[in-house]
């Protein structure tokens, strides 16, 4: 029942689950996954806390109580509830994080979204979270805004690995790069150990088929519906392409011979959202060595049950996917549009689940 993630995983694909609550912990569901479903890493965001607390409530109650009569508010207990549950994930992952030699095992916690405009207030952040999960396993999430570069400079700077998220577009990942080299940089000039840093790049797949088919759609004709569910893939392959030139280039090969190690590109929003597309095509058509897949459990669930491996379905596509997103361009699609729209719309729903998790924990602090 596992070929496919197997072979997956012995290619070269790291797959992680896109999910993480505190039920997942006590029941032994996450140390199941990590035993028998391949799963070699964890990554959470705000809506995830937001649903893993608001609909198990009573796995946080003793905890919430605890901290409405020691005085906490509402940001200090979501803090203290959130890095609880990454640091028991890492424990959980310390076999996978040592076997590995640090390159999976990883368990990554976001900086409040409300910051994602703000460079000095996500770098504050991002040390404090480092600190207090206090695990070497640990993986700081920054948002790949404008003013999330700056801050993914410093962090890396500081020593301190990093999960960039919200990536929508290639130029913006080329910015991404720079900014972990240009940190790589700072830490090479303090001395630091580069070998002890990692970071990945979070290059988000599905939002992007669902917005230009939404498009394609309006448009109607049969020539931009035979362009449907082709955007998402061809964008994350063309990154991958800029991640091989950086591999190549030679200001990366300078770093590299000091210890560093490369930003891995990483799958995320790879749940299929439209139920006429395979349930698996962003994870088996985006299988390539050195890549990283987050998915949600419904995505482990398929690959696991039908998922058709391919091999290395990545390398060499970089022509085909230009064409496809040149023919996009005729029909009137502009990616770097809708990339920028995308990234505006993940850090407003960011925002709004925090928000609705603030809510969620306000209330049951006061009735505790």
């Amino acid at each position: 029942m596992t070929e496919c993630l197997q072979q997956l995983t012995d290619l070269g694909v790291s797959i992680w689950l896109d999910d993480l609550s505190r039920e997942r912990l006590v029941t032994g569901n996450l140390a199941e996954l990590v035993r028998n479903s391949c799963v070699r890493g964890v990554t959470t965001n705000p809506a995830i806390f937001q649903k893993a607390i608001s609909e198990k409530a009573d796995a946080y109650a003793a905890d919430l109580a605890r901290l409405a009569a020691a005085g906490d508010d509402v940001d200090q207990a979501i803090r203290t509830l959130t890095t609880d549950d990454v640091r028991n994930a890492c424990d959980l992952l310390t076999s996978v994080f040592e076997s590995s030699a640090g390159v999976d095992g990883r368990v990554s916690i976001e900086v409040d979204p409300r910051l994602a405009h703000d460079s000095e207030g996500t770098i504050t952040q991002a040390a404090e979270l480092w600190a207090l999960v206090d695990r070497r396993n640990a993986l700081i999430k920054i948002p790949a805004t404008k003013a999330g570069l700056p801050a993914i400079t410093a962090t890396i700077g500081a020593g301190i690995s990093v999960n960039v998220t919200l990536i929508f577009s290639v130029d913006r990942y080329r910015e991404v790069v720079d900014a972990y080299l240009a940190g790589l940089e700072i830490a090479r000039e303090a001395g630091l150990d580069l070998s002890t840093i990692h970071s990945v790049a979070s290059f988000f797949v599905s939002r992007v088929d669902t917005e230009i088919d939404k498009r394609l759609d309006g448009i109607g004709t049969d020539k931009a519906r035979a362009l449907r569910g082709k955007a998402g893939l061809a964008n994350a392959r063309l990154a991958w392409a800029a991640h091989e030139d950086v591999l190549a280039s030679r200001r990366w090969a300078e770093l590299a011979n000091l210890g560093a190690l490369p930003q891995r590109p990483l799958w995320a929003s790879t749940g299929v959202k439209d139920p006429a597309y395979d349930d698996t095509m962003y994870v088996v058509d985006l299988a390539v060595q050195g890549c990283v897949n987050t998915m949600p459990e419904p995505t482990l669930d398929a690959v696991r049950d039908h998922g058709h491996f391919r091999g290395d379905t990545v390398s060499g596509t970089a022509v085909q996917s230009r064409e496809e997103l040149t023919a996009l361009a005729a029909e009137g699609i502009e990616i770097a549009e809708v990339c920028d729209l995308l990234e505006t719309e993940g850090v407003q729903k960011f925002i709004d689940s925090w928000e609705s998790l603030r809510a969620t924990v306000a209330s049951a602090m006061a009735s505790s």
